[in-house]
C-alpha cells in the first residue's frame, strides 16, 4: 500500500536549521508530486510546500519562503525538507504526502498521511 514515512524532526533553537526526511513506498513515486504538510496542536493541518514529480514546480506557502528548500531523490524515492532560519510559529508535527497545485495552494488530493515527525522551535 501507498506509506509515505516522515522522519527527522526535533528540537531546535530560533534561527536554527533542521533537515526532515521521507521516504516513500507502494506506488510509483516519480509519477507523484510529493509535499510537506504540518499541524500545530489544536490548528488545521496546512500544506508547506510540494514539489512536481520532475522537480520543475515548486510551491512554498508565503510564510516559509527564503527559509524553507523542498528537494526529491526519485532513484531513491525520497523527499526531503530543508529548514534554515526556524521560528517558534514553524513548531508542528510535520507530515509528507502526495500533494497537488491548486491555484497558488499545497493541497493533499489523497489520505495517505503516516505518523509525522515533530519540530519543536524553541529557545
Amino acid at each position: 500500500e501507498v506509506q509515505l514515512q516522515a522522519c527527522g524532526g526535533g528540537l531546535v533553537q530560533p534561527g536554527g536549521s533542521l533537515t526532515l526526511s521521507c521516504a516513500a513506498s507502494g506506488f510509483a513515486f516519480d509519477d507523484l508530486a510529493i509535499g510537506w504538510f504540518r499541524q500545530a496542536p489544536g490548528q488545521e493541518r496546512e500544506g508547506v510546500s510540494c514539489i512536481s514529480r520532475g522537480g520543475d514546480r515548486i510551491l512554498y506557502r508565503d510564510s516559509v519562503k527564503g527559509r524553507f528548500t523542498i528537494s526529491r531523490d526519485n532513484a531513491e524515492d525520497m523527499a526531503y525538507l530543508q529548514m534554515n532560519s526556524l521560528k517558534p510559529e514553524d513548531t508542528a508535527v510535520y507530515y509528507c504526502a502526495i500533494c497537488g497545485f491548486a491555484s497558488r495552494v499545497i493541497v493533499a488530493p489523497y489520505n495517505h498521511w503516516g505518523q509525522g515527525t515533530l519540530v519543536t522551535v524553541s529557545s
